[in-house]
């Protein structure tokens, strides 16, 4: 079964596509399809994965899959939020995940509280008009380090300090971290319900 991925994250699309094999669902990113970036005006990530797995499933007549996800910070009131892919831009620097670490490093220079969250919602829809989306939350919670450590994964990873294994997300194996990161559990949870109510 083909499923459109509402994204054009080639970091998403990998690990999403090695959580999906289990159910021989094949992901393909919005792009290769034609698909325009849908708007994300809301304040929630549940809402803005709603809005482009719709988006995705219009544009197409897929069934569509979107990840929202985000950095969740205690001490920033649960900020940057459904702002992370932006986050460096409110601080003068360039959008990219580089800049991203960069400026969140500088924001939490002297702060004492580091808890944080990595936090993923995806949403499936059958159509554009689907009444019962499948919804599935995961959520990480580490510290953010004083500085990047590790040089795998992408995003927030190589400053996400996970206390159970004593590492950032960037020094853990693909296959471990896709099994303990927020958007592995998301995806475990949506495998659960896709084999429940679609398949």
């Amino acid at each position: 079964m083909d499923l459109v991925l509402a994204s054009n994250n080639k970091g998403k699309l990998a690990e999403l596509q090695a959580l999906f094999a289990p159910l021989g669902v094949h992901l393909v990113a919005q792009g290769e399809l034609g698909v325009p970036e849908a708007e994300e005006p809301f304040r929630t990530f549940v809402e803005n994965a709603l809005a482009k797995a719709r988006n995705a499933a219009r544009h197409t007549g897929l069934a569509a899959v979107a990840d929202d996800a985000g950095l969740c910070v205690d001490a920033f009131g649960g900020l940057p939020g459904v702002d992370t892919a932006y986050y460096a831009t409110q601080f003068g620097y360039a959008k990219g995940d580089d800049n991203n670490v960069r400026a969140l490093l500088e924001q939490m220079r002297g702060v004492a509280n580091r808890r944080a969250a990595l936090v993923s919602t995806l949403v499936a829809v059958r159509s554009p008009e689907d009444p019962e989306p499948l919804i599935a939350v995961g959520r990480a919670v580490g510290r953010i380090t004083e500085a990047p450590v590790g040089a795998g994964g992408f995003g927030f990873d190589p400053v996400m300090w996970i206390e159970s294994f004593g590492k950032t997300f960037a020094e853990l194996p693909a296959e471990v971290k896709n099994a303990n990161s927020h958007r592995g559990q998301a995806a475990r949870e949506m495998l659960r319900l896709m084999r429940e109510r679609w398949f």
